[in-house]
């Protein structure tokens, strides 16, 4: 089965960190990823940009509105994400918590719904 595990953090304290403890984090990151694509889990993954540069598009009445910025303010914004194949739910969470971000913000896993092709 697939899962997303989607890494938040508050973006205000990332930017209290310091330039060695932003390197030693980014460090992690990549025994992490290094770790997960060996074992075959890793299925795909990215960091994303600050919230700042966020654009929310809904459709009322048949007209695209587009505004600036995230969904809705949070104290955690959502900062990145992998994909994964893991066989359980218990799989999952082993690979979650060894993301480096759960030390200091949290992993949201959500099962991938695969929808035949049609």
């Amino acid at each position: 089965m697939q899962y997303l595990l989607m890494i938040y953090h508050a973006e205000a304290e990332e930017k209290k960190m310091s330039e060695a403890e932003t390197s030693s984090m980014h460090a992690e990151y990549g025994q992490f990823t290094r770790g997960i694509m060996e074992s075959g889990s890793y299925k795909g993954g990215n960091a994303l940009q600050p919230t700042a540069t966020a654009t929310t598009v809904r459709v009322r009445d048949g007209k695209t509105l587009a505004t600036d910025g995230p969904f809705a303010e949070t104290r955690e914004q959502l900062g990145g994400y992998y994909l994964i194949d893991a066989e359980h739910l218990d799989e999952a969470i082993g690979i979650a918590a060894r993301i480096p971000g759960a030390k200091v913000g949290s992993i949201e896993i959500r099962p991938i719904w695969l929808v035949p092709a049609t």
